[in-house]
């Protein structure tokens, strides 16, 4: 069974310098590098295995079975820098990823990173990374500064994704800085960034963040984008019907919430290995809208291979999530069938 496996993340030392005093990139690579968290599946030189696209990351694939992943550079990203330096940087590390692709062209492909303060640019360089470099759609990290992308400042980005027939992967990054003080302090230092990221505070931030998108009218407006999230829908799947009942009637929109849900968008299991998590997004979707995914380096690949071969489906709908909906999706049949 061919195993794909969507988002799977590298970092250039570009970025990550210029985002050197970012908290999300202290708190997830220093703290983990230092060993700080306890599970296994984090420990490590969280940063060394970011920044190798080679011999390193196959083997790691190699051992769980893993046959193609689709690399997507960490958050943070350009999202908050300068609009020229974003530029700069966006393009560098597609470029670098673009190297990794071509040296091992049946065992990667790619995601784009944009200069998303700068939508016509980013709109262009993601023509650039599809028509040039042979990416199969782009990563996008949350908000910019607390503006989110409803905001018709960033529809350029959305239009060129649809006219190019490519998918955006919507990656969570830290709610905005009044949220965290809100919501999320009062906490020691290991728990309260936590909270506010991967254990809690990413995932609401980035359902309620779909849920703008939907309701301001994104999809109306671009009615073939395709929309992937990870870690099992980000709390949707066992919510969007209460937001549908409660916001059909107000929201002035084409069609019920719901059904954006269920015919835009796109669920990862990316480092959310739990059969709960996973009946919901079923049950919400469907197995054609699942895909499979581990969150390299973050999550481990044996753990999320583990939890795929122990999903209870039937054979076809493993086969959909391991690897068909992705081929579909991305337009990688071709591919897999050189392998």
């Amino acid at each position: 069974m061919t195993i794909i496996a969507l988002e799977e993340h590298y970092a250039t030392e570009a970025l990550c310098d210029a985002n050197a005093d970012h908290p999300q990139l202290k708190h997830f690579l220093l703290r983990q590098n230092e060993g700080h968290l306890r599970q296994p599946a984090l420990r490590g030189n969280i940063l060394q295995q970011l920044l190798e696209l080679g011999e390193q990351r196959l083997a790691a694939m190699d051992a769980a079975g893993i046959d193609i992943q689709v690399i997507s550079h960490t958050t943070p990203g350009p999202e908050t820098l300068e609009v020229s330096l974003a530029r700069r940087l966006a393009a560098e590390a597609n470029d670098i990823a673009a190297a990794a692709i071509a040296a091992h062209p049946d065992r990667f492909a790619g995601f784009a990173t944009l200069p998303v303060p700068d939508p016509v640019a980013a709109a262009k360089e993601l023509e650039r990374a599809i028509n040039d470099l042979g990416f199969v759609g782009t990563m996008l990290n949350g908000h910019v500064d607390g503006r989110y992308l409803d905001d018709q400042f960033f529809w350029p980005i959305f239009e060129a994704a649809e006219a190019l027939d490519v998918p955006i992967y919507l990656h969570p990054t830290l709610p905005p800085q009044p949220v965290i003080d809100a919501c999320y302090s009062g906490f020691s230092q290991d728990v309260g960034p936590a909270l506010a990221a991967a254990a809690w505070g990413w995932h609401v931030d980035t359902g309620l963040h779909v849920l703008r998108l939907i309701l301001g009218g994104v999809f109306d407006r671009f009615p073939h984008l395709r929309l992937v999230i990870g870690h099992m829908g980000e709390l949707l799947p066992s919510m969007i019907w209460r937001a549908g009942f409660f916001l059909n009637g107000l929201s002035g929109l084409d069609r019920p919430l719901q059904s954006y849900f269920t015919e835009n968008i796109y669920v990862t299991t990316s480092g959310v290995f739990d059969h709960a998590a996973f009946a919901a997004a079923v049950h919400a979707l469907g197995t054609d809208r699942i895909l499979f995914s581990v969150d390299y380096p973050y999550g481990s690949n044996d753990e999320a291979r583990a939890f795929l071969d122990g999903l209870p489906v039937s054979s076809p709908d493993r086969e959909k999530i391991a690897h068909a909906n992705a081929e579909r999706l991305l337009k990688l049949s071709e591919r897999t069938q050189a392998r």
